[in-house]
Order: C-alpha cells, then sequence, then structure tokens
C-alpha cells in the first residue's frame, strides 16, 4: 500500500487507521454534482473537485485502484452514500447546520447509533459531511460510530474539534466530551470513562431537555459497567423514564432491555413490548426484546421478535444487495430462534431455518464452516440440534449425505457428526452402523493421541533448544497439548456414550450405566430415557424432573417427563404432568414426531383426544405488533441480476441476455493500469475449462475503453488468445447499477458475481481490492448452483 501525506497529515507513519480530512467531505461533493466523464478519470486527490475547489492534499504516491484516496480507514467503510430509510426512531438531535436534509440525515444516523446500526450510522454521518463539510458533529457522529475503534474514532473527532468554532454550545460539549475521552482513554480508561459520564451530565445541566443526552448517559452507564459498577439499576432506569416521558417511543428503549437483561428482565417488559416498534427498520431493535422473552421462558413471544428482526434483516439485504453473513447479528437471531422454535415445539420451522442458514452464501472472510458465529457454523449445529430434539433420526441419517451434513475437514465438526451418526444409528436399532461409527471414533482418537506425542516432542525439543529452564519446559510441553487434550476428552466422551449404546443393544446395563456416568453434554431428558432403558427407574424419574426444572416452558422435556412417569407406572404424576404440557402445547406442529406420538398411549389411558393440544392464547402486554409480512420477507432470497449490454475490444456487443439459461460469473475490475486485476483475471484464466466442466460461464467487465482493452489484454500472462470475454464499461453505468462502486470518493470499486441460470445473483464480492480465490469460488458455485432460488420452507 502507498503512502498519502497530506497538509493534514501529523507526520505519523501510515497505520491501518487514518485521519479523517475536509477534503473527505469534499471529495464527496462530485457524486451529487459532477457528471461522469471516463473511467479512468476518477477524482485524484490533487485535481479540482466538481465544486470547483481545488484541494491539494500534499505530496501523493499512486494509490492503488480501489482503495480509498483517504488511507485504510475508508477502504472498510461504507462506501455508497446513504439514503433516508425512515424508520430509525423518533429522533430529534439538532446540530449547527443550516442544511435541513443534512440535519435529517444526522437525526437518522442518530437513530441507528441507538440501535448499535454503526456501519449504516457512519454512512448517514458520511452523507452530513457531504451535504455539509463544515458541520462539526458530523464527524462526532463518525467517532460515535466508531467509538470501540479507537483509532478511527480518534480520526474523525480531531476533524470535528477543528470545526467546532462555529458550532452551537451544545454542540461543542458533545465534541469536547468526546474528545476528552478517547484522548484520555489510554492513560486510565476508569477515569476517562468516568469524566466521560460527567461530561454527558454537564450537557444535561445546561441543557435540560436535551433527552439524547439523557439516552446516551444511560447506555454508556451500562456499558461502563465493568470499570464502573452500576450501583442502583433503578437509577440508571430512571434516567430513561425521563426520556420516555418526553419521547415514549425513543428507540432508547433498547437500552432499557440491555439494562436489565442479566438483572431483573421482567422490570423491562414495557420496553420489550415497544423496542421493535420504536425503529422498526432496525433489526436489533426487534431482535432485543426477544432477550427478555427468553429470560422470562415467553417463547413465542420471543420467536415473535426474532422472526420480525429476521424478516427486517432481510428486507435490508435484498433491497440493498447484501448477503446475509455481511449483517452483524444476523446469524445470531437466525440461530437463537431456531433453539425457541424448538423448545415450543415448531420442528417445521427450525428445521427450515437451521437448513436456510446452511444454505446461504459462503465467503472465505465472514461465512465458513470454521467461522465462529457464522452462519455455516450456527446452521450446521442448529440442524443437528433440531435433528436430535425432535429424534429425526432417518432426516438425520438423509442429510448426513447431503451438503447440509456432509462430511468436513474442520475435525471437531466431523467428530460431531460421527457421534451423531452413532446415536441414530443406535435408535434405529443398527448395531452394524452404530459399531461403524464407534470404530471410526476410536481411530480417530488413535490418531489424535498420536499427534499429541509428536506436539510435546516438538514443544520439548525447541523449548530445550532455548535453553529454557525445567519449569518453562513443562509449560511449553502442557501449552503445545492443550487445544489437542480438550479433542481427546471430546473424543473419549464420545466412544463412551456409542459404548454405552452398545452395550444396550446387547442388554449389558450394568456397563452401559457405567458409562453413561461419564458423558457429558447429553440433554437430561435424553439421559433419563437411556437410564430407563437400562432399568434405573429412579435415576430416570429424578433426571426427567431436573430437565423440566431447568427447562421451564420447554415442551420437550415435559413431554419425555410425562412418558417417563407413565412407562415406570406413576400414572397420577404422569396425568398431572400432562395438563401442564397441554398448556403449552399450542404451537407444536407435528404430533407424529418421536417426543409426542410415545404420548399416544397416556393420552388414551386418561381419556384424552388424539390430538390433545390446546390452541395459544396470545399475550396482551406485547404492545401494536404490525403484520410480519409489513416488515419484510420470511426468508432471505437471491436479488435478480441486471440487465447490461457492453462492447468487447472489436465493439461488438456482448448482451446479459446472452447466458440466459447458464450460470455466469461477472468480474468488474479497474482498467489495464490495475495490477491487482491483472492478478485476478490471470488467476481464474487458467481455471475457465473448470468452470465450464461446471457449467459456469465467466465474463469481465473492465472500466477500459474499448481501445483500451486490448492494452487490458497484452498485460495478462496468458498462453494464447484470452479464455473468456473482457467488455468495456468506460462509463461506468454497469459497475454503479451493481453497486460496484463507491458513491462518497466516485470511483469504480473490485467486484464479483454470480449469477444463476434463471439471472438470479447467488454470490458476490465488492471490495477495494480484486477477490483472488477461483477455487473457493468454484467450490462454492456448485454448492450454491444446486439450491433452488427460493430457500426450502
Amino acid at each position: 500500500m502507498q503512502k498519502i501525506r497530506s497538509s493534514w497529515w501529523t507526520g505519523t507513519p501510515r497505520a491501518p487507521y487514518l485521519l479523517l480530512h475536509f477534503s473527505f467531505a469534499l471529495c464527496l461533493i462530485p457524486v451529487l454534482a459532477a457528471p461522469r466523464a471516463s473511467a479512468n478519470d476518477v477524482a485524484k486527490p490533487n485535481e479540482t473537485l466538481g465544486d470547483g475547489t481545488s484541494e491539494k492534499l500534499g505530496d501523493t504516491e499512486d494509490i492503488l485502484a480501489g482503495h480509498s484516496f483517504h488511507g485504510e480507514a475508508f477502504n472498510e467503510g461504507p462506501r455508497q452514500k446513504a439514503y433516508l430509510m425512515g424508520g430509525t426512531g423518533e429522533v430529534t438531535f439538532p446540530v449547527s447546520t443550516e442544511i435541513e436534509l443534512a440535519q435529517k440525515f444526522f437525526d437518522q444516523g442518530v437513530g441507528q447509533l441507538h440501535g448499535f446500526w454503526y456501519f449504516e450510522a457512519e454512512r448517514s454521518f458520511r452523507q452530513v459531511a457531504l451535504l455539509d463539510p463544515d458541520c462539526a458533529m458530523a464527524y462526532w457522529g463518525m467517532a460515535m460510530a466508531n467509538i470501540e475503534n479507537e483509532k478511527r474514532a480518534l480520526g474523525f473527532i480531531k476533524e470535528a474539534v477543528e470545526r467546532k468554532k462555529t458550532a452551537s454550545k451544545r454542540d461543542q460539549l458533545w465534541i469536547d466530551g468526546l474528545a476528552d475521552y478517547l484522548k484520555s482513554k489510554k492513560k486510565d480508561e476508569k477515569v476517562a470513562k468516568q469524566d466521560y459520564i460527567r461530561s454527558l451530565e454537564k450537557i444535561i445541566h445546561d441543557f435540560p431537555d436535551d433527552i439524547e443526552a439523557k439516552a446516551f448517559l444511560a447506555v454508556r452507564l451500562w456499558q461502563f459497567k465493568k470499570d464502573l459498577p452500576i450501583t442502583s439499576h433503578q437509577a440508571v432506569d430512571a434516567i430513561l423514564d425521563q426520556v420516555f416521558a418526553a419521547r415514549p417511543m425513543h428507540p432508547a428503549h433498547h437500552y432499557r432491555i440491555h439494562l436489565w437483561d442479566n438483572e431483573k428482565p421482567e422490570r423491562a417488559m414495557t420496553s420489550a413490548a415497544l423496542g421493535g416498534q420504536s425503529g422498526p427498520s432496525i433489526a436489533h431493535l426487534w431482535h432485543m426484546p426477544g432477550h427478555i422473552y427468553s429470560r422470562v421462558k415467553r417463547y413465542p413471544d420471543a420467536v415473535w421478535q426474532q422472526e420480525a428482526s429476521s424478516r427486517a434483516d432481510h428486507n435490508h439485504m435484498m433491497r440493498d444487495g447484501v448477503l446475509p453473513d455481511q449483517i452483524h447479528n444476523y446469524a445470531h437471531n437466525q440461530e437463537w430462534m431456531t433453539r425457541n422454535l424448538i423448545n415450543i415445539g415448531r420442528s417445521g420451522d427450525a428445521l427450515a431455518i437451521a437448513t436456510n442458514l446452511v444454505e446461504h452464501p459462503r465467503h472465505p472472510k465472514y461465512n465458513t464452516v470454521e467461522k465462529r458465529g457464522s452462519s455455516a457454523a450456527h446452521g450446521r449445529a442448529r440442524l443437528f440440534q433440531v435433528l436430535q430434539r425432535f429424534e429425526m433420526w432417518d432426516k438425520l441419517i438423509e442429510l448426513s449425505e447431503t451438503m447440509y451434513l456432509e462430511p468436513t475437514d474442520v475435525t471437531s465438526e466431523q467428530d460431531k457428526r460421527i457421534r451423531a451418526l452413532g446415536v441414530a444409528h443406535f435408535e434405529k436399532g443398527d448395531s452394524s452402523l452404530l459399531l461403524a461409527q464407534l470404530v471410526e471414533l476410536q481411530a480417530r482418537l488413535a490418531h489424535t493421541q498420536r499427534e499429541r506425542k509428536v506436539a510435546q516432542d516438538k514443544a520439548e525439543k525447541e523449548a530445550k533448544e532455548a535453553k529454557k529452564a525445567a519449569a518453562e519446559i513443562d509449560k511449553a510441553k502442557a501449552d503445545a497439548v492443550k487445544p489437542i487434550d480438550r479433542r481427546i476428552k471430546s473424543l473419549n466422551e464420545s466412544i463412551a456414550e456409542l459404548n454405552a449404546y452398545a452395550g444396550l443393544m446387547v442388554g449389558s446395563n450394568k456397563s452401559a450405566k457405567t458409562l453413561l456416568d461419564q458423558v457429558t453434554g447429553i440433554e437430561k431428558d435424553r439421559l433419563a430415557r437411556l437410564y430407563m432403558r437400562a432399568g434405573d427407574h429412579k435415576k430416570a424419574e429424578r433426571l426427567a424432573s431436573e430437565a423440566v426444572e431447568s427447562a421451564k416452558n420447554e415442551v420437550i422435556p415435559l413431554a419425555n417427563q410425562v412418558d417417563v412417569l407413565f412407562r415406570i407406572g406413576k400414572k397420577k404424576e404422569a396425568s398431572e404432568a400432562f395438563t401442564k404440557l397441554r398448556k403449552i402445547s399450542g404451537h407444536i406442529d407435528d404430533l407424529s414426531l418421536a417426543p409426542f406420538e410415545r404420548l399416544s398411549d397416556v393420552a388414551a389411558a386418561i381419556e384424552l383426544p388424539d390430538d390433545w393440544r390446546i390452541p395459544p392464547e396470545p399475550n396482551q402486554d406485547v404492545g401494536e405488533r404490525p403484520a410480519l409480512a409489513t416488515i419484510g420477507p420470511l426468508r432471505y432470497t437471491p436479488s435478480p441480476a441486471i440487465n447490461w449490454s457492453l462492447p468487447n475490444e472489436n465493439g461488438d456487443s456482448l448482451a446479459f441476455e446472452q447466458f440466459e439459461g447458464k450460470p455466469v460469473v461477472v468480474i468488474f475490475y479497474l482498467g489495464f493500469g490495475c495490477l491487482h486485476c491483472a492478478e485476478q483475471l490471470t488467476a481464474f484464466a487458467p481455471k475457465t475449462k473448470e468452470f465450464a466442466d461446471a457449467g459456469i460461464s465467466l465474463v469481465a467487465v473492465s472500466t477500459d475503453t474499448i481501445k483500451e482493452l486490448k492494452s487490458s489484454i497484452d498485460n495478462f500472462q496468458v498462453e494464447g488468445e484470452f479464455p473468456f470475454p473482457l467488455v468495456s464499461d468506460s462509463e461506468l453505468g454497469t459497475f454503479k447499477a451493481y453497486r460496484a462502486f463507491d458513491d462518497f470518493e466516485n470511483q469504480p470499486l473490485h467486484g464479483t458475481f454470480l449469477i444463476d441460470r434463471d439471472g438470479f445473483v447467488r454470490w458476490q464480492d465488492i471490495s477495494y481490492e480484486p477477490f483472488n480465490d477461483p477455487d473457493f469460488l468454484l467450490k462454492e458455485g456448485k454448492r450454491l448452483l444446486r439450491l433452488p432460488v427460493r430457500p426450502k420452507n
């Protein structure tokens, strides 16, 4: 990466995050005002900008194509202009600007801050800077959107401080408080936090009607609780009362939920009923009430909130061309919704959500099976859970032969897969296939034990060569095998579990119980059934009871308790438990599933109808809920690709519609002068046949003119004729249509898109750098193209 030196740069070597400068706002102006001449005419740092202002950044070196003119911080930030989306909260935060539209974007940004939607908040504040470069509070907002990203925040607040002279006294207090906090944080974080709290209190003292200061004071008191313990949650809650007294639907309901979430969740019930409605475009505001409803065991209400959150996210994704795992908190919301769907017995929806997570497009940066918290990881974990909790053993075995639960190189995931298959074969009564899984686990254990010896010997050798003391050598050896020992422990437990099943199948109940005593990670209600099968009725009853006590209002543990009590001869107790189950049974969607089908005998014995479910009665304290369909679609579905017709190097037109009926990868690259683009295309070129064998065509769209396309081809290190077509989009219309364009800096970006045979965008990468892993895209393309456009319901 080349360096930029400018009049505002302090001389510090360029760091991963650079400071924002007034020139940033100036370079935004051409987005709205200046016509685009050609692809290679992008605004350079020393050029005259579209408003006629010449802003010289000082001596510069070339900046890589697609990279921000203002440093690495802006490479990763929002690079397309904001729009007034509505539904971001009843926020009025007047700042020093005479531009009405800038004020509207500022209010939107503050609402997004309240919803922890920081990426979109920064975009809104950048839009304020575009409209009013002298608005100091625009840069304060950017700093607030990066308050956990210290280097960027310091750069932004520096620009706010430089502009504060023309700002109001109130604005100056906001800027000074944040500036002092960010500057003093490194010296003494606790003191810095205390001083920041006092700065907010000063704003409230000087401007008693500033409800935003009260809202931010409340959330900072909660966020700073590790260093500044909250001595009275009720006192913080009283501050929020003042906010709601002035503005009942303020998005600070979000903060009350956080305040009481792990304390006394029932005290946030009113805010749970209003949280999503206070900012309906912000998915996180719908999600957070689900925390409260989950804590108080009102799982149907939690599911409603999480579905609303999901729909809001889907609306945003599909409207703005964003892939699921680019959305913060999305996968977490979906996996938690799956768990709550299990709790209330909605097996079909739980299965659909889990499989849909597995189906989502994968990306090496943010969605792989290995990446904790991603759709792929959560989806696989929840899919196993759904299948095992509802005892869908045939389905588990079936899906293990598909992309949903296929074998994987991720060792822990493969261990889990083998163990789950062993359970399924046991439940199906197939001893030979159970033993096959057991043998495979034992082989993996032996291999892992050998790996442990190698790792330990290596660590010992290196420590001795470094002439370390005996204690340090022992520590090095212990550290080297810690992760391996965790896996060995897990494998031993898996083997013990499957051995216990083998014992049960041949009637060795005593040894089976001994082995079960060694196993963790099995739900107590399932263990109860296993001990009952082994003849230990007393332990089965105790475990079934403990399962219900620790899982209030969950239908599967209660259904299991009914069955266990009935099978061991306690029919009165079973009937009483059945009465409790019926009260929460209204959402169970399939009585033919094993946990509920087993109860048919019990129902008959106590003279209940075959369909013993009682329809649910909705709670009346959940606020005015909109129809879920008005928030957004139930499932994420790919968006249709936009048609284009562009000339090749000979001037002949190539139209997107010519690829109709055949999947195609469309690569947007930044002309013959972009060396990284040349690397990308020469990486994809040798793979052309492999893509073709998979039924996928390749085409590249360039910023070059028709004449310059020939220069592009000459730069590519390939033998013979270049293997796939190149076309010119020198006016950048197609770049903009596909969002491979930076609206703030008026320059094209790299983009790679996989479009299916029906014209839907199934995968994309838009970035300041080209996507340069054709093998990943080929593998992912094959996976995605096996899936229907619309996820399974």
